[in-house]
């Protein structure tokens, strides 16, 4: 069970299909052995200010970035019948890929689900701070990658 994926989304705007960021770490019997962090062209690129306010990703950074279609096989493979872990994952996460997914008629796959924030009961943020986890908040690699060592002192 030490072998999973940690995932985090960042969106563009209130629709879950607005994915303009993906982070995922891919822990293997305890340690991280793969990373991904990509922005994402959202829909007709189009941001809401109050989430540029909290993620700092702007239009022009992904104006010329792909859209999730055109990057969504370099994710599959983390994803995909695999034990997959996201902080507020059932509320957020979880709902955002496979949102996304049918936006763009992409097949949702099948994956075992795992929230820290159901485990911990405490906001990502908090958490970090309690356990002295490094957080870049709301860049979605560092969301991912706390999620993956709260995930792994759940194991433990």
């Amino acid at each position: 069970m030490n072998t999973f994926t940690a995932i985090d989304f960042e969106t563009a705007h209130g629709k879950r299909w607005s994915i303009c960021q993906v982070g995922l770490v891919r822990v293997e019997n305890g340690v991280i052995t793969d990373e991904l962090s990509i922005l994402v062209q959202p829909p007709n690129n189009f941001y809401w200010d109050r989430f540029i306010d909290i993620h700092h990703i702007t239009p022009e950074m992904t104006r010329n970035a792909p859209t999730f279609n055109k990057i969504w096989h370099l994710v599959e493979p983390f994803i995909k019948n695999q034990t997959v872990v996201a902080h507020n994952g059932f509320s957020f996460d979880f709902p955002v890929l496979a949102q996304t997914l049918q936006y763009y008629g992409l097949e949702v796959p099948e994956y075992e689900k795992h929230c820290t924030y159901r485990l911990f009961r405490d906001n990502l943020a908090s958490l970090c701070k309690i356990y002295n986890i490094f957080l870049n908040h709301h860049e979605a690699l560092s969301d991912a990658k706390a999620c993956g060592e709260l995930f792994l002192r759940h194991l433990i």
